[in-house]
């Protein structure tokens, strides 16, 4: 086992799977201790030649690493904070790249409640890596929606295997070209998903029970904490913007 910044340089390694679930939080930053014993944390950004843009988020660069240490043929599955889906400037950019250039076949939507930090959504995004030809290699994206009506906690009500039972399904792993549609999957084209603003991948379609009953509203440091969470993407996404503009 290695202990390094893995996204500061390519090791030149090459894989035939990655399963990754990168470090939460919007920023890459080092923390640098001065003469006096104070600190001051400054915002990372890696210059790599193999990256499409360069930004400070933490999940675009990991996403960007991942697409590069796959084999031709490799296979990824990644666990991605929202802002990843909707994100605009960099967010943006790296999507439209990664629908490009690799096989971009899965999206899961999981639930909130699964993970220790309170409000927490993310998804799993699987693709496959495919020959730098020049094509574009995404036909359109599955989506599974795990995350509306959907309530698990760490405690008492903890995502179990069965939960993903209906999900495993409809992924088809024996042969993820022969799907079907269900309540909960669906089918977007590349065009589809291209004519959306900032080729957006945070689609829904359920309907939320819980918009029609305020007495099963989420708690309220859960509201706090998904309205912190979306005010710091749009932050980050201007933040991006701006650093492009001084370039």
């Amino acid at each position: 086992m290695e202990r390094a910044d893995a996204l500061i340089a390519d090791s030149g390694k090459r894989f035939d799977y990655v399963l990754a679930n990168p470090p939460f939080g919007k920023k890459s930053s080092m923390t640098i201790t001065n003469e006096e014993g104070e600190e001051d944390k400054n915002a990372l950004t890696y210059e790599r030649q193999d990256f499409w843009e360069t930004t400070s988020n933490k999940q675009l660069n990991f996403l960007q690493h991942i697409v590069t240490i796959l084999k031709q043929d490799g296979k990824a599955a990644v666990v991605l904070p929202d802002n990843v889906l909707f994100e605009g400037g960099a967010g943006e950019k790296i999507r439209k790249k990664l629908l490009e250039n690799c096989d971009v076949h899965t999206l899961l939507r999981l639930p909130t409640g699964i993970f220790y930090a309170q409000g927490v959504k993310a998804n799993v995004l699987f693709f496959d890596a495919k020959p730098k030809d020049g094509n574009v290699h995404t036909q359109g994206v599955w989506i599974y929606d795990l995350r509306t009506n959907k309530h698990f906690t760490l405690k008492t009500k903890t995502l179990k295997l069965d939960d993903l039972r209906d999900f495993i399904d409809c992924y088809n792993p024996e042969n993820r070209y022969e799907r079907k549609e269900t309540g909960r999957f669906k089918y977007f084209t590349y065009e589809d998903l291209i004519a959306r603003d900032k080729a957006s991948l945070d689609i829904f379609w359920l309907k939320d029970d819980s918009l029609d009953n305020l007495d099963d509203l989420p708690r309220p440091d859960v509201l706090q904490q998904e309205i912190i969470e979306h005010l710091e993407a749009a932050l980050a996404a201007f933040r991006d913007v701006a650093a492009g503009l001084q370039r």
